[in-house]
């Protein structure tokens, strides 16, 4: 059995076959092939599976079991409809109708709204199979059922995807109690916590006290655009004790184009998911500010060929010329980890060298909606708001690094550790007007001493 490619065929490691400079290396190309550099070594330190064996059925069941394997057969629902919520469903749809362990249809609950046409959200997706308003020009399969009655949605589901803005999942979760099936399971794919006098919840713990249900998490280096036009992307799940509830979400999810890997860490890798966004509202206030140019002007100016040079050597010469948000991004990672260890020490140093963790952060810093709105407010000097930026830059999507900076913000006020993480406090006065944009750049002068509550753990 063949356990290692040839790096030479590894795609990873495949040359860039034209002429660019580096100035017009695209981010997400950038950050798609380091997600393959980081799935690729971890695949060689912690699996026995041959990497470049193809996914294998988690369930075969023989002719004469057919009868019995239609009553055991999972019923998926997806609870949310933005942008990732239909990816999501997207995913799903097209793996249910080749997966005999689950029914073909994947319910999609809808928030209903009216379209500026007058005709319901849910009618026109629906008649269209298409989300107009979050995902449109994409076909979500012709099995995915929009259902904008909530307790309709999941009443004959054992399996429920969460996908909608942590804000609402309490309100949510209120109106499920009692309503759902003894052997439900949970994923969440949610970034944020709920804040409480008791302290943090993250969300994947939220599903679980008011539902009962075990509830996994789904967080990853992709932006959900691009998984909707089948570009390359990953994500990791995180699962508490029970591998075989991961593995079919594994199956559920993974497609050719969407890798999906599973550790035992649920709050390492939700937190990761989490902070990231704060991370990358900083990242927007320095693309904002244009501190990078000072760094790179010296080659951004000159088209440096760069033909069949390996990617990896294309992202460090990037990373290079965009040193400002490259230590942006460092800060943000020691920060998240500090933090996360402090909240749950069981969480894992290795969750963050998963695509969670390292190649999210990077992913979200140079093309999320997080850092898009963060720059914008930036080159504004701060004086539009990011509710105002918001509803003309997301179209009804919505922003969560804002309220989770806040959130974390809380944490550390209540805890006395503000002085331990100054990137994260920052951000968050920079969001409420407390302090400049250029704050950014300041901030630094406070010594960070997050590095000194990892010792314990290491």
């Amino acid at each position: 059995m063949r356990f290692l490619p040839s790096l030479y065929h590894h795609p990873f490691f495949s040359p860039i076959s034209t002429s660019i400079s580096y100035s017009s290396v695209h981010p997400n190309i950038i950050t798609t092939h380091l997600s393959r550099f980081l799935f690729f070594f971890s695949s060689m330190a912690s699996s026995t599976v041959p990497i470049d064996a193809p996914p294998q059925p988690m369930n075969q069941n023989n002719a004469g079991d057919a009868a019995l394997a239609v009553s055991h057969k999972s019923r998926v629902t997806v609870v949310g409809s933005g942008n990732w919520g239909s990816v999501a469903a997207k995913l799903i749809a097209s793996n249910t109708l080749k997966l005999g362990s689950f029914h073909d249809e994947v319910r999609m609950w809808v928030f209903e709204e009216k379209l500026p046409s007058g005709e319901k959200l849910t009618d026109v997706i629906n008649r269209t199979n298409e989300n107009v308003k979050y995902l449109p020009g994409i076909k979500l399969g012709k099995n995915v059922i929009a259902d904008p009655d909530l307790e309709n949605a999941v009443k004959d589901a054992n399996m429920l995807v969460f996908v909608t803005p942590h804000q609402f999942m309490e309100g949510i979760c209120k109106g499920l109690v009692g309503k759902l099936h003894a052997n439900v399971e949970g994923i969440s794919l949610i970034k944020g916590m709920e804040v409480k006098k008791e302290g943090p919840q993250m969300i994947s713990a939220l599903v679980s006290k008011q539902l009962g249900i075990n509830c996994c998490v789904l967080m990853g280096a992709n932006i959900a655009n691009e998984i909707a036009l089948e570009k390359f992307s990953e994500a990791t799940v995180g699962y508490r004790e029970n591998r075989e509830t991961a593995d079919k979400w594994v199956q559920l999810f993974s497609t050719p184009y969407f890798m999906v890997t599973a550790v035992q860490d649920v709050e390492g890798v939700e937190l990761c998911g989490t902070l990231k966004n704060v991370v990358a509202i900083a990242a927007g206030f320095v693309d904002g500010l244009d501190m990078g140019n000072n760094t790179k002007v010296s080659v951004s100016n000159k088209a440096t060929s760069v033909r069949c040079m390996p990617v990896f050597l294309c992202l460090l010469f990037y990373l290079d010329c965009l040193s400002y948000q490259a230590a942006i991004m460092r800060i943000g990672l020691r920060e998240m980890r500090a933090f996360s260890k402090l909240l749950f020490p069981s969480v894992k140093d290795s969750t963050f060298f998963e695509s969670c963790g390292v190649a999210d952060l990077i992913t979200t810093c140079l093309g999320g909606r997080n850092r898009k709105v963060a720059e914008a407010f930036a080159k504004s000097g701060g004086k539009r708001s990011f509710d105002e930026l918001e509803a003309e830059m997301l179209q009804g999507q919505k922003l969560q690094g804002v309220s989770t900076a806040k959130e974390v913000y809380e944490v550390l006020t209540h805890r006395g550790w503000l002085e331990l993480f100054p990137l994260f406090a920052t951000v968050n006065e920079i969001c409420i007007g407390s302090l400049p944009p250029s704050a950014i750049v300041e901030y630094s002068e406070h010594k960070p001493k997050c590095s000194e509550v990892l010792d314990p753990y290491n």
